[in-house]
């Protein structure tokens, strides 16, 4: 299963030659990482992903240039590991027919408290399991 989140283009987004800028793409993969893992329910008095997270390594591949328009853009967000103490998230940006732009991003859970990285609790790796895809990873 993939995570499915409709992100929309900002004027300010554009570069000088009329294209989102490659660095606001590690914003819109902020966007749908937030609204992803914040899907199991902090507010629901689960305390997962509440203590917070650090982004450990990011990669991405520019595949097309994407140009400001009013329509959102689509990020599927999946995951492709899982370990004890980290998760990677696989990201497509793209159009029903066009890809913009392959991503994925390290993830260590972190206590705040502590001031240091943690391990993945059960309840979160329970979820995780329901979005891992590793039949296509996206940056390699």
């Amino acid at each position: 299963m993939r995570h499915i989140y409709s992100c929309p283009l900002r004027w300010s987004d554009m570069d000088a030659f009329g294209h989102v800028n490659n660095v606001v793409f590690l914003r819109y993969l902020e966007e749908a990482r937030i609204d992803f893992m914040f899907r199991l329910a902090p507010g629901d008095g689960s305390p997962s992903f509440s203590g917070g997270s650090v982004v450990a390594r990011h990669e991405i591949d520019y595949v097309r240039p994407l140009v400001h328009r009013h329509a959102p853009v689509t990020i599927e967000s999946w995951v492709t590991k899982i370990g004890a103490a980290s998760l990677t998230i696989a990201y497509e940006i793209k159009d029903p027919d066009v890809t913009y732009v392959r991503a994925s991003t390290v993830v260590v859970p972190f206590d705040l408290e502590a001031q240091r990285p943690r391990r993945i609790s059960v309840e979160e790796r329970s979820f995780l399991e329901e979005y891992m895809d590793d039949g296509m990873t996206a940056a390699a």
